[in-house]
């Protein structure tokens, strides 16, 4: 019966672990088996196998045909490098001495290769580690640059807005000042004209003085007049008031007399303001020329003195 050397799938899904089986070629490939020499993980890196050595060579040298991938396998192990001495030996190529030395030198060698493999592997990632710090560290400059520039830019941004707030408070305190100082400068410059304009002012006050005491007797006699007015009214009234009537007629008398006595007292009203006006007109015309000569007799004293 003929046999093959295959793998048997196990394992789950994207995560794949096979089985080193002898079975038949009629099986199928998770079917039955005749035995298990081992197993293959290819999921892991590097690739792990197990794999009995002995067994393995003894159904090779049965004429067991392994599949392309257990060939890979077997020959990674030594298995077909150890058949081919093997059959060297059984035609006297070699003696089993030579052959083993061979076996055993071939598998230092490979050893020593997988051993730099290994030593390869840790270093290839260690320097990804490195690699991704690196990448990291850069980044993190970048981003610390990045804010750096931001914060100095704020701080500018502060700095400007303090000095200009500086500035705005001196600019209030001098627009303050200045025209504190220069009331001061225009005093010092007005000082002449004020003296002026004083004495100007004092002039018109003593005028004021003297005419107000020329006119308070004259003010006086207006009082008088006035008070003499108001008493002839006053009699003129009494007499035209008419006499008192009895209770009876007082009773009858219509709200329409009452109307037109109150409209005949208005008129005289305003007919005594009138009177009093014209009165006070006449006085000051005789007043004015007697202002005049008086203003005219301290000139000619002047005249007088000054010839």
């Amino acid at each position: 019966m003929p046999t093959k050397i295959r793998l048997q799938r196990r394992g789950r899904k994207a995560r794949p672990f096979y089985h080193i089986v002898i079975a038949d070629v009629r099986a199928p490939r998770d079917g039955r088996f005749i035995e298990s020499i081992g197993t293959y993980d290819p999921v892991a890196h590097p690739a792990q196998i197990e794999l009995d050595f002995d067994r393995a060579l003894e159904w090779v040298q049965y004429g067991a045909q392994p599949t392309d991938t257990v060939r890979n396998i077997l020959s990674n192990k030594g298995v077909m490098y150890k058949n081919h001495l093997q059959r060297g030996v059984r035609k006297g190529a070699l003696t089993q001495a030579e052959a083993d030395a061979k076996f055993n030198e071939w598998l230092r060698e490979k050893e020593d290769k997988l051993e730099q493999k290994r030593k390869d592997v840790l270093l290839s990632e260690k320097e990804q580690v490195k690699k991704q710090k690196e990448a990291e560290a850069k980044i993190n400059e970048a981003r610390a640059a990045e804010l750096a520039k931001k914060q100095q830019a704020a701080a500018a941004e502060a700095g400007e807005a303090q000095n200009e707030e500086a500035s705005s408070a001196e600019a209030e305190t001098t627009q303050q000042e200045a025209p504190q100082e220069q009331p001061a400068e225009a005093k010092k410059e007005e000082k002449p004209e004020a003296k002026q304009e004083e004495a100007k002012d004092e002039v018109k006050e003593e005028e004021q003085a003297e005419a107000k005491e020329e006119e308070k007797p004259e003010a006086k006699e207006e009082e008088k007049a006035e008070a003499k007015q108001e008493e002839t009214q006053s009699e003129a009234k009494q007499e035209e008031a008419p006499q008192e009537q009895p209770a009876e007629a007082k009773e009858e008398e219509k709200p329409e007399a009452k109307q037109e006595e109150a409209k005949d007292e208005v008129k005289e009203e305003k007919q005594a303001e009138a009177k009093q006006e014209k009165a006070k007109e006449e006085e000051k015309q005789e007043k004015e020329p007697e202002a005049k000569e008086e203003e005219k007799k301290p000139e000619d004293e002047d005249e007088k003195k000054d010839q």
